[in-house]
């Protein structure tokens, strides 16, 4: 009975990954092509209808979008917990009469610490941070895909634009925590088994943006995100790299070509620890010159490296292991 019991909790965790890692790579292509095909059928005023609603709704995304609770409790994130399995640490209060912006490093191929700890509940952010709401942040033309756009939105994702982020730091009250996967695109490439890179020495908006709103930063890195799947690295200057960039400068995020455990599409299953640092104190700046920038922003990488050497070892890295920051 156990044992039935065992097989049938792997399924369901194996079942929610792929759908977690199929609705990353193809829904918003599907809903895309859905939509198209229901013009030129008898349902055509179902999507005419639609398209007059996103005009209409446009602006949503960056005004608060419309968070559903029930769909970030929903069970299948445990269950997508679980499969790696995926933690979430607190070395630090935050205080819920507070604003933060968490940057998330490193993003990996799918950012799977970071939406498993703050775009659902299943690793117990709210009952670890009392107060906070955490609001995470990806790309802004995601919003843009019909039907897709409505369905990130109900999980309380948010785009990563400086109106959504000002919205959410000065509109919506106190103890709110935006997370933003400060490398992006550009760091997935380099994302590699053993590797701990992070793309971040020119990426200092998030900095401005703290201090505009007086939010408070805190470093989060998720150690063994690279870890879980296999990529093809192209050396620089490459065909394969040229592509790649050339992809990222028009659409906005880089094809990456990896494999998983099984089926190409099954993430290695390795443990991902996310581990919430300390917040560094940020004045509030109506206009912050670029030397407050670059101090904020070096205080805040350095806080980065002080959480990744203070954690490495109990996170399965050898002590030797580096952060490189570039």
């Amino acid at each position: 009975m156990t044992k039935e019991k065992t097989q049938w909790k792997e399924f369901l965790e194996a079942i929610s990954v792929l759908q977690w890692v199929l609705t990353f790579l193809f829904l918003g292509l599907f809903c895309s092509i859905l939509t198209v095909y229901l013009m030129f059928t008898s349902l055509w005023p179902l999507p005419t209808l639609y398209f007059i609603w996103l005009v209409i709704d446009w602006h949503t995304p960056e005004r608060g979008g419309m968070k559903n609770q029930f769909v970030r409790r929903w069970k299948v994130w445990e269950h997508l917990r679980d499969f790696f399995p995926v933690k979430l640490v607190k070395t630090a209060e935050l205080n819920p009469n507070k604003n933060y912006i968490l940057g998330c490093h490193p993003h990996g191929i799918m950012s799977a610490g970071a939406f498993t700890c703050f775009s659902t509940e299943s690793c117990g952010f709210t009952e670890l941070f009392p107060g906070v709401k955490a609001n995470l942040a990806i790309l802004a033309g995601l919003f843009r895909i019909p039907l897709f756009r409505e369905y990130i939105m109900s999980a309380g994702l948010y785009p990563v634009s400086k109106p959504s982020l000002a919205y959410l730091l000065s509109q919506k009250g106190k103890g709110n925590a935006v997370v933003i996967v400060i490398g992006g695109a550009a760091e997935s490439l380099a994302s590699s088994p053993g590797m701990n890179t992070v793309v971040m020495k020119k990426r200092k908006g998030f900095v401005r943006v703290a201090l505009e709103s007086g939010a408070d930063l805190v470093p989060v890195y998720s150690f063994g995100e690279n870890d879980l799947f296999r990529q093809v690295i192209f050396s620089d200057g490459s065909l394969g790299r040229r592509l790649q960039d050339l992809f990222k400068k028009i659409m906005g995020f880089a094809p990456c070509l990896f494999v998983g455990e099984r089926m190409a599409f099954m993430p290695y299953k390795s443990q991902v620890t996310t581990v919430v640092g300390s917040p560094i104190s940020v004045p509030k700046r109506t206009t912050p010159t670029d030397e407050e920038v670059d101090h904020y922003h070096n205080l805040y990488m350095d806080a980065l490296t002080e959480l990744f050497h203070q954690h490495k070892v109990s996170c399965g890295l050898s002590e030797n292991h580096k952060l490189q920051i570039i």
